[in-house]
């Protein structure tokens, strides 16, 4: 894959990403806090949850892109591992349930539209990040994953992991957006 058209894809899904959540704050926190059971998920720790991957993500990424000697490649040639991981990041028709680590499961925690913003800020990140990995290697550069520091994926991979991350997140917004709504004109 031509390693510009991935990074521009990339830059296009993290700016609608970006769009998304401006829309999202115009909500009031009842909505966002607004569950449809007590085991789903709010608007609110959805977006928590993608942040606490970009905590993890973001910091490492933009270490190995300073501290980088490489020089960029025409194409960007997908790990096994890290194509597969990217992969199963993406929502299907049915959103597939995946069980979330510990550390990155936001619902116990009391959150409020702060998420938000700081959500934006790390989208403003990954997109400043995204425009830097233009002149690294995405094939040479590794980047350790959060299932083990013993895993490391290459750059190309773990940018396409976190966007379709976000994807599929930002979907389950849709979805919840939409039961509430449906709440809201029942009652």
């Amino acid at each position: 894959m031509n390693s510009e058209l991935l990074i521009q894809s990339l830059l296009e899904q993290t700016q609608l990403s970006l769009i998304h959540a401006e829309k999202l704050k115009k909500n009031d926190i009842k909505t966002l806090v607004w569950k449809e059971n007590e085991k789903s998920w709010n608007i609110l720790e959805c977006l928590e949850h993608l942040n606490l991957y970009s905590d993890f993500y973001l910091p490492k990424i933009e270490k190995k892109i300073k501290k980088s000697t490489t020089i960029a490649n025409l194409e960007f040639e997908s790990g096994i591992l890290g194509k597969y991981f990217a992969k199963s990041m993406l929502p299907k028709e049915k959103l597939n349930k995946m069980k979330t680590f510990k550390d990155k499961n936001p619902s116990s925690l009391n959150l409020n539209k702060e998420v938000i913003d700081k959500y934006i800020n790390q989208q403003i990140k990954l997109l400043d990040l995204l425009n830097q990995s233009r002149h690294v290697s995405l094939n040479k550069i590794k980047i350790q994953t959060s299932i083990s520091s013993l895993i490391k994926l290459k750059l190309g991979d773990v940018f396409q992991f976190i966007i379709n991350h976000t994807i599929r997140h930002l979907k389950q917004i849709d979805k919840i957006l939409i039961a509430e709504n449906n709440k809201s004109h029942i009652h």
